[in-house]
């Protein structure tokens, strides 16, 4: 069994909690800014502890990766929150998800991680699963959809990018504690900043705070898990493995939140777990 793979399985339960928690939330009118803002007054200071109680808080240069993964976080966040807003989750959480193909490219093309039969086949069927899952209900609007599907492609670009500096980060010998609390302490400011310049003032949608709470938590477990994984692992295959959570995410959106599942969605989910194995079998 490939190395960390424990670690993946268990941060794929929490970011597929997590991605529920911001549809929940978006459908309260909670935006993007206000989401990330929130989520980082619980994420930092909480990770950020844990880091210190464990004593393994361990700050040096390395954890510039850690910062920097906390930039692409801020974007992928502010913008998948946003598409949320006009979009079903049963079709953008998937899409965001399939942001380990920007990962995967990342490690073999920089890192020199293997390239062999079985990631080659798996990335085929990712592209294909994305076109599966890329389909829409005819009663939304063409422009609904756009400016969805927009956001939530900037999204997927940039945690792509997000988890391959999580990579950069532990083999330049970062504790993976400490590269999430870097990336906590770029993210919570930039995003609180970002806040006030759109709004000028702290105003808060009603019930805020209990969604991005909870999204705070379950994040800081999964970013966690995710990093003692690659510590050990290749981010070609966990990263993947990771970010499979949107299976379980559109099935529960589609009964939760009565979102439409077609045959086309059903067999992009289906090809996207046959994805999963071979990339955990590679």
């Amino acid at each position: 069994m490939t190395p960390g793979i424990g670690f993946a399985l268990a941060a794929m339960v929490c970011f597929g909690a997590s991605d529920l928690i911001y549809k929940r939330a978006a459908m309260r009118g909670v935006d993007g800014r206000q989401f990330a803002m929130l989520q980082s007054w619980v994420f930092v200071p909480s990770v950020t502890a844990y880091a210190w109680l464990t004593g393994t808080l361990d700050v040096h240069w390395s954890a510039i990766w850690g910062a920097l993964a906390g930039f692409f976080l801020l974007v992928a966040v502010v913008n998948f929150v946003a598409s949320l807003q006009s979009g079903a989750v049963s079709t953008t959480a998937p899409v965001f998800r399939l942001n380990f193909a920007i990962t995967v490219a990342l490690a073999i093309l920089l890192l020199g991680e293997t390239l062999n039969a079985a990631k080659i086949t798996a990335l085929a069927a990712t592209l294909g699963a994305v076109w599966l899952l890329l389909a829409v209900p005819r009663a939304h609007s063409a422009s609904v959809d756009m400016k969805s599907l927009t956001r939530v492609l900037v999204a997927t670009l940039a945690m792509g990018c997000g988890n391959f500096c999580y990579k950069l980060g532990v083999i330049a010998g970062a504790s993976p504690e400490t590269m999430i609390a870097a990336q906590g302490w770029l993210f919570g400011p930039a995003a609180t900043l970002l806040f006030w310049i759109e709004r000028r003032r702290f105003a808060l949608t009603a019930g805020a705070w209990r969604h991005t709470s909870a999204a705070a938590i379950i994040l800081v477990a999964g970013f966690i898990l995710l990093l003692h994984g690659l510590a050990t692992g290749y981010a070609s295959v966990l990263v993947p493995v990771a970010q499979m959570s949107f299976v379980v995410t559109a099935l529960l959106g589609a009964a939760i939140f009565h979102e439409p599942l077609t045959g086309r969605k059903y067999l992009g989910l289906a090809v996207t777990a046959a994805a999963l194995a071979l990339f955990a079998a590679s």
